[in-house]
């Protein structure tokens, strides 16, 4: 009985986060009101790999597709263990929808003044996490012969999270902040992770690289001022790095990704103050910092239409 116990606990666990479950846990087993909570400030992302149902195809060769889900089970199951890491336990993942992975930050609950404080190094996980699995992806990319491009949209605000359903539980989140992480991704470039205005606000203090692309048209929002997140500063040395680099699909791993990650978000008031302006690169940014490296995504080479 105890195994058993033991058993239901991790798939309970594994289906909801840690302190939902221990909500469910604690509560009376014949009270099954609506489990829900409101968060001020949460960081969305939704990371599609759009070109994945090129890729898809049913024939005799491969089980009828089922190999071409084999793969994707593989892409979806190693961003799952790089969100297993220490530094990553802050970040839930929301659910998978197609080849889409939607995760957030800042779902567990907290008072007001340390909610306030804490979102700047929220989202800098959340950018790192990101950033991360363009590495991720490129690895799977570099063992299996293909091409998968990742493209991410991420967005900060308030959200309603809660539990539908008595059978097969899901844990979810709603509001207008997750519909426009979901544009975000949408109306995104492959290969780029694109951002909001008011992300960009918070993650600019906090050493990161933005591009601004200019006013994007967004369903149910009209135009929006989007940033493209181009990389992280690191303060060792001087030297900068273009971002323009071409992305190159296959010669690199994991191992030989140079962007540092895993810093924890400085104070606003020792962090180099950036001035990001449309259609500039990294040499035409401005820092009070001299002595920086700033780390980049690889950008795509331009698609030319036929």
């Amino acid at each position: 009985m105890e195994r058993v116990k033991l058993d239901n606990k991790r798939i309970l666990f594994n289906l909801l986060p840690a302190h939902v479950a221990q909500h469910f846990l604690m509560s009376n087993p014949r009270n099954m009101d609506l489990y829900y909570q409101s968060y001020s400030q949460v960081g969305v992302m939704f990371a599609s790999i759009p070109n994945f149902n090129d890729f898809y195809i049913e024939l005799d060769g491969n089980n009828m597709g089922v190999e071409c889900l084999r793969l994707l089970n593989e892409i979806i199951a190693d961003f799952d263990e790089l969100m297993d890491k220490e530094y990553y336990k802050d970040i839930e993942k929301i659910k998978t929808i197609g080849s889409t992975y939607m995760a957030a930050v800042g779902l567990v609950p907290t008072s007001g003044t340390k909610a306030k404080k804490s979102i700047y190094s929220h989202l800098s996980t959340l950018a790192d996490f990101a950033i991360e699995m363009f590495d991720v992806l490129d690895e799977i990319n570099y063992q299996s012969y293909n091409d998968f491009v990742l493209r991410v949209g991420i967005n900060v605000g308030p959200v309603v999270a809660g539990v539908i359903g008595a059978r097969r539980p899901q844990y979810d989140i709603w509001g207008n902040t997750v519909n426009v992480a979901s544009r975000m991704d949408s109306t995104g470039v492959q290969g780029k992770i694109q951002v909001t205005e008011e992300v960009q606000r918070i993650l600019k203090r906090c050493s990161y690289e933005f591009v601004c692309r200019g006013k994007v048209s967004v369903k149910g929002k009209g135009e929006m001022l989007t940033y493209f997140l181009e990389g992280k500063a690191d303060g060792n040395n001087s030297q900068t790095r273009s971002l323009n680099l071409e992305r190159k699909m296959y010669p690199y791993g994991r191992a030989n990704i140079q962007t540092k990650l895993g810093t924890s978000c400085p104070s606003v008031s020792s962090v180099a103050s950036f001035t990001v302006k449309p259609g500039l690169g990294a040499g035409q940014a401005s820092a009070s910092h001299t002595n920086q490296t700033l780390h980049y995504l690889p950008s795509v080479p331009a698609v030319k239409e036929t």
